[in-house]
């Protein structure tokens, strides 16, 4: 099972500790009181389905035998505007680099993380559309 606990510090400030022993910082804009030292919790929501996706489609990649030299997921939430504000739509877009990288292998690996392995994507859908695209760059 998965823990987390959240700890407030002071304004809008908490830490964020996972049962992995690792911990992260939120914080609010400071036109809503905070002091802008850490990521919005929506933010992380975005972080998280593109590290989740990440994780996957490098693997994937690995395991067929690609050149990879770099991974870049780009993540664009956009939010309802009235309360709870919560997304209605993510767009991601993977950037991978590498030598001689194959398109269907790329586009195999992407299909799998969003349509099977990715818990956080998973966990979102029906609550906002997720559309994804990806490229790749030689080199």
């Amino acid at each position: 099972m998965s823990q987390a606990k959240v700890i407030y510090v002071q304004g809008l400030q908490f830490i964020g500790e996972a049962s992995s022993g690792h911990a992260i910082v939120m914080d609010g804009d400071p036109e809503v009181g905070g002091h802008n030292t850490g990521l919005r919790p929506m933010e992380l929501l975005l972080v998280g389905v593109g590290g989740c996706s990440g994780m996957d489609v490098i693997s994937i990649l690995k395991k067929k035998k690609q050149d990879v030299t770099g991974l870049e997921i780009n993540v664009k939430g956009q939010k309802a505007e009235n309360y709870p504000k919560k997304f209605t739509d993510i767009d991601i877009e993977f950037v991978v680099k590498g030598i001689n990288i194959s398109e269907d292998a790329v586009k195999r690996a992407v299909e799998l993380s969003m349509n099977r392995y990715c818990s956080v994507k998973a966990t979102l859908e029906g609550t906002a559309k997720i559309s994804y695209t990806f490229r790749i760059i030689e080199g």
